[in-house]
């Protein structure tokens, strides 16, 4: 059984913490673990095998870190150079598996999920295993505690274990979602699957040739670095779009579903959040350095600084660096309008938060204004940025803590703690950390314009162009 973890997500539905290059999977929003750590913990223990994981091109070295902090290895990561929903993700990691010959089962994880009973969960993949290894093609549907509207819903035939499909339904309206909750026979889809990778891609052949064909040429022409395949872009880019249970799982004969009471919430919004959080007497959950008084069913998640809350109530309060978001709490579905109006008007913030995570470490912008911009950097032991030079821009770096080597021209120098130097406008130049502990430096940038995209890139062992 090998587990495969789909990483992929656009970070809208928990703005302004989560964000298109940061999304909800890599944030710790329950326990000590991110989202996409906890995926693996928790499939750990059923896995016979590395995982694979499949991920947005761009997030491919936070996947990489994140596995790696948790002592995770995957066999791949495969990576998407645009998104095309699930059936074909699943589809290069099923072709990937089968590579090196026999048919394992694939157990399909969205690493964006929260699961509180986890030995519920293994005991219920157990369950499904036989079913899966006679090729059926397995989904879990959790079992209701609520007339939910904001889920998708499978219809079981009647029966106890695993049984097969009667409908997929879409998200229903109040009504109906009353009506299925007193039926008994109706479950929330939860995207999670166990088959075989060899009946996937069998009904993926009958039901999507063309997709299977596209998911086929572009693993083939895949370039391999390190852990990570690089999908073919032209061949992905030209592959359909779709989801599993549409391209799959609501056409095929084989559909089954095991019904599970997992403690199981996707997330999916700043309610289902307050939810899952410890609240207090007067329904609060808090998180950070927040103070409130005489509130009630209030959600404050701080990220730094104070957040004091008074006389409210059904109110969501999320604050970060960059910005900050007060909604009351039946309207938080609605925050992806504001990120829409915010990518409309060109803004960073659906994008980027103020702190951007690099593959060597990070950088956060701590003050920015006319033709001058100051930087807190802090580089990974072992780690280095790229040789680079930069057109309109001239920066001095000042070391706060470790020691730093600096490439300048055809200078190499050493720096340590409150030792400084300075990049003239257009000289080659690098910076790294050779020592043992973080590099933590002050970057003051000056010049005529101080965007990431002036950056000219000659040498980089990350790949990047």
């Amino acid at each position: 059984m090998i587990p495969v973890i789909l990483s992929g997500g656009s970070g809208t539905r928990l703005w302004p913490l989560s964000r298109e290059a940061y999304p909800k999977q890599f944030l710790v929003l329950a326990g000590d673990d991110t989202m996409l750590q906890a995926t693996w913990l928790r499939a750990r223990a059923l896995a016979s095998a590395a995982p694979l994981i499949v991920a947005n091109e761009e997030h491919r070295f936070m996947v990489a870190e994140q596995l790696r902090q948790v002592d995770c290895s995957p066999a791949a990561i495969l990576l998407e150079p645009v998104g095309r929903n699930t059936a074909p993700a699943i589809a290069v990691a099923a072709l990937q598996a089968v590579a090196e010959g026999g048919d394992p089962l694939l157990l399909v994880l969205p690493s964006d999920h929260v699961i509180s009973d986890v030995a519920a969960f293994q005991a219920a993949v157990r369950t499904a295993e036989g079913a899966a290894r006679d090729g059926r093609l397995v989904t879990f549907g959790i079992v209701p505690t609520g007339p939910e509207t904001g889920y998708g819903y499978i219809r079981a035939e009647a029966g106890e274990g695993v049984r097969a499909v009667a409908e997929f339904v879409e998200k229903p309206d109040a009504e109906t979602a009353g009506r299925y909750l007193a039926s008994g026979g109706y479950f929330w889809n939860s995207g999670m699957f166990l088959f075989s990778a060899g009946a996937y891609l069998a009904e993926l052949e009958r039901q999507q040739p063309a997709m299977l064909t596209a998911c086929r040429a572009a693993l083939a022409a895949a370039r391999r670095d390190q852990d990570f395949v690089r999908l073919d872009q032209d061949a992905f880019a030209a592959c359909p779009a779709d989801s599993i249970d549409y391209a799959v799982m609501e056409k095929t004969a084989q559909a089954a579903v095991l019904p599970i009471a997992v403690g199981w919430n996707d997330v999916g919004s700043w309610a289902a959040l307050w939810d899952i959080a410890e609240q207090d007497g007067d329904g609060n959950a808090h998180h950070g350095d927040v103070i409130a008084e005489d509130c009630h069913n209030t959600l404050a998640w701080g990220d730094g600084r104070l957040v004091a809350l008074l006389g409210l109530q059904d109110v969501v309060v999320v604050d970060t660096a960059d910005a900050l978001l007060v909604a009351h709490r039946d309207h938080v579905q609605d925050v992806k309008g504001i990120v829409t109006r915010l990518k409309a008007a060109g803004r960073p913030e659906p994008t980027w938060h103020r702190k951007v995570y690099r593959p060597w470490g990070s950088y956060d912008s701590i003050d920015l204004g006319e033709r001058f911009q100051v930087k807190r950097i802090t580089v990974k032991p072992g780690a280095q940025l790229s040789l680079q030079m930069h057109h309109h821009r001239a920066e001095h770096w000042i070391v706060v803590s470790g020691t730093g080597r600096i490439t300048r021209g055809e200078e190499t120098l050493i720096l340590s703690e409150n030792q400084s130097t300075y990049i003239p406008l257009g000289v080659k130049h690098r910076l790294e950390n050779p020592g043992v502990v973080p590099l933590e430096l002050i970057e003051v940038q000056s010049g005529s314009y101080l965007g990431e995209d002036d950056i000219v890139r000659f040498e980089d062992v990350y790949g990047r162009g």
